[in-house]
């Protein structure tokens, strides 16, 4: 007699399963936005709060560093507690904290509401990778991750816009309070739409991997995090060296540790799968490059092109009307086409995009970037989403989420430090310009260079006037300024063609999907009602 088999799931993503990709894209656009839309607003909390921007930038510093405490708990905590009940949880925090955020009358409550706000976000993404992958069974990930792909993609596209306009016409409230209703609609949504969450049994908690991994990956990303800040270029304080240090030693410590324990916070025993391994790596790099350049942009725009935030938003759509159209035709082709065929490809489309910002000057036609992105936003959509569909496909059910809190992970620290890396690059590539006799920074004392001078200008014109400075300085300023986020972009540029090397090894036969490995030959692999 032949043992049962698996009932067949459809080709199509059916009514059921969009469903709940509505309930985990509501989360992630949450989550992913509102990193973007406060990154403008940063400006306006130093004037209101009548504070410097260092200050102000601990409300980005502190979001990021309790996704990143966060995130290693959320595979074990989602085995514990139920993936429904804690999705519901940390959408319920993230709405609290946006509220909370709303409300705040100093920089030191804004703050310390960012990072309530960062606790329930870091939980939305691995949390929605590992129900959407369940429910779209072993030959629909990749249609499905596509979904989920779009706001990750969109967010740095979208969120200056939105930013933009809500403090335009109404105030800095808006940018969290726009998250009260979203949040509502999301939870009772999550609640009618997601399954019931099954009995299992718990797996015992990893506290000594928890006290090594989430602190280090805090101090880590600290460290990171501070070397741009202020403008300091690569001259590195001691709050960047140790805490950088510090994280390293205590992530260093979490890796012998991993292999002790059955059950490790983070179970590095997948890096085994060489699949797994490939895709993280062409991941890490691949994310280093986009997260990294797309701060870029709109600074482009702003600073060299006194465009305002609305119309900086705008002039990079074309990158998210790219990825839009590629991602549900590279979705499907995940499915069918193995990625290592078509990943290397499109990663070639975002070199090409990536080519005519490496020759940008203070006059580069509108048009021809515009077009450039767009073909760079046809090569994103078409590069990570099928990357991490090949990684999940190598994971079994039970591993499902502690793989998506991996890469999670990879994805945070890779966006860390190519906001970093390229920062750093730009920012000391601007002070190489000349200096301006007699002018100095009235914070640091230090000169004032053209390009300096000439961007401040760009972003309070009447600072022309109250220097009295001639206009071919201005010009001067302008011109090396570009010239500095162009060479800036040519680090973006190769970063991506390094990212192709790690992708050629992607697998180029088809894929064995090992999600049912561990499910009962009668369990219905979409976990559905």
């Amino acid at each position: 007699m032949s043992a049962p088999t698996a009932p067949a799931v459809p080709d199509k993503l059916d009514g059921a399963v969009l469903k709940v990709a509505g309930v985990v894209v509501l989360g992630a656009i949450m989550s992913i936005l509102d990193i973007t839309v406060v990154s403008v607003a940063l400006p306006t909390f130093a004037s209101v709060f009548d504070t410097t921007l260092a200050t102000v930038a601990w409300t980005m510093t502190g979001y990021t560093l309790a996704l990143a405490t966060v995130i290693p708990l959320t595979g074990w905590a989602a085995d514990r507690f139920g993936t429904k009940r804690l999705y519901i949880a940390a959408l319920v925090l993230f709405t609290a904290g946006s509220v909370l955020c709303a409300a705040a009358d100093t920089i030191e409550m804004l703050i310390a509401f960012r990072v309530l706000q960062g606790l329930g976000g870091g939980m939305l993404m691995p949390l929605g990778m590992t129900i959407m992958t369940r429910a779209a069974g072993p030959e629909r990930i990749g249609r499905l991750m596509a979904v989920l792909g779009i706001p990750m993609l969109l967010g740095p596209i979208s969120g200056p816009i939105l930013g933009g306009w809500l403090i335009d016409q109404f105030s800095w409230h808006w940018i969290f309070l726009i998250n009260l209703p979203i949040g509502i609609a999301a939870i009772i949504y999550s609640w009618i739409v997601l399954p019931k969450d099954t009995e299992t049994v718990s797996e015992s908690f990893d506290l000594v991997g928890m006290l090594l991994l989430s602190p280090g990956l805090a101090a880590f990303l600290f460290g990171v995090s501070s070397i741009a800040e202020g403008g300091d270029g690569v001259h590195l304080g001691p709050r960047v060296w140790v805490s950088a240090t510090i994280g390293l030693l205590l992530i260093t410590a979490f890796v012998f540790h991993a292999f002790r324990p059955a059950h490790p916070l983070i179970d590095l025993r997948l890096f085994k799968n060489r699949r797994l391994t490939v895709a993280v790596i062409a991941m890490f790099v691949f994310i280093v490059a986009f997260m990294g350049s797309g701060l870029l942009f709109p600074s482009y725009f702003l600073q060299v092109r006194g465009e305002t935030t609305l119309m900086a938003g705008l002039l990079i759509a074309p990158q998210g009307i790219g990825a839009m159209i590629m991602m549900p035709i590279a979705g499907t082709m995940a499915d069918k086409v193995p990625v290592g065929r078509t990943v290397p490809f499109f990663m070639l489309l975002i070199a090409a995009g990536f080519v005519p910002f490496t020759m940008l000057s203070a006059d580069t036609s509108y048009w021809l970037l515009g077009g450039a992105l767009f073909v760079m936003g046809l090569g994103m959509g078409g590069t990570m989403m099928p990357i991490m569909t090949s990684a999940l496909k190598t994971l079994s059910h039970q591993e499902v989420a502690r793989g998506s809190t991996l890469l999670n992970i990879v994805q945070q620290v890779g966006a860390s430090v190519g906001a970093a890396v390229l920062s750093v690059i730009l920012t000391n590539s601007i002070q190489a310009s000349s200096a301006i006799e007699g002018a100095v920074d009235p914070e640091s004392g230090e000169p004032l260079t053209e390009a300096e001078v000439a961007i401040a200008s760009q972003m309070k014109p009447e600072l022309i006037d109250s220097l009295g400075l001639p206009g071919e300085l201005i010009q001067r300023g302008l011109a090396f300024a570009a010239d500095a986020f162009a060479s800036t972009f040519v680090v973006a540029l190769a970063l991506v063609l390094a990212a192709i090397v790690p992708a050629l090894f992607l697998p180029r036969k088809k894929e064995e999907s090992h999600l049912l490995d561990d499910v009962d030959g009668d369990a219905t692999p979409i976990l559905l009602h």
